[in-house]
């Protein structure tokens, strides 16, 4: 069976990806649970999935559950629409919007199809991470291991930082001349 390769995208800031591969006959309520996921976001709000075109305006809708909300078109629902019914292009594009009172959006494309699914990946399956996901609740996503990581990969805790974090450009060690360090430590003996 074909696996499609969608790129989910933070609108906030296009960055901040998550490349997930699901198959066709899979559900846009998997789909939906797959990006929370890889997002890091919990499942306690409703979402919706928006068909979309190049432009990224909103069609056809794909909503969580059965609400009462008048619409020109009858919506689909999650649990019941597999994604093959809603890919009608090569590039197909999805709104995926998460947390009405929040508003999170994503901007949902379809990168690549693969022929064959892999036996040993259970889909759907994030297959790139890129940037830091946004905190859903505020600042969760800066504290214990995530500013540990955040502090190794952008060296935060690097000695001869500033209280800000900012180095002295320019400034080095007062022994900057081999001649002057070769001198100091044969004397070095000496002085002590």
């Amino acid at each position: 069976m074909p696996v499609l390769k969608f790129r989910v995208y933070w609108e906030e800031d296009e960055s901040v990806y998550r490349d997930i591969s699901i198959k066709p006959d899979q559900t846009f309520l998997q789909f939906h649970q797959s990006i929370l996921q890889s997002f890091e976001f919990d499942n306690k709000h409703k979402a919706t999935f928006f068909r979309s075109n190049d432009n990224w305006q909103r069609g056809r809708e794909i909503i969580l559950e059965q609400d009462n909300t008048p619409r020109k078109v009858d919506p689909l629902l999650m649990e019941d629409t597999p994604i093959a019914a809603a890919v009608k292009t090569p590039n197909q594009k999805f709104i995926y919007l998460y947390d009405f009172a929040k508003n999170w959006t994503f901007l949902v494309e379809l990168i690549g199809v693969s022929k064959d699914e892999n036996s040993r990946i259970t889909y759907p399956f994030c297959a790139r991470k890129e940037g830091l996901a946004p905190s859903q609740y505020g600042t969760k996503g800066l504290v214990g291991d995530k500013l540990v990581e955040m502090e190794e990969k952008y060296d935060l805790n690097k000695e001869g930082m500033s209280e800000d974090g900012f180095g002295e450009e320019g400034e080095e060690e007062d022994n900057t001349d081999s001649e002057d360090e070769g001198a100091e430590d044969s004397n070095s003996d000496e002085m002590y």
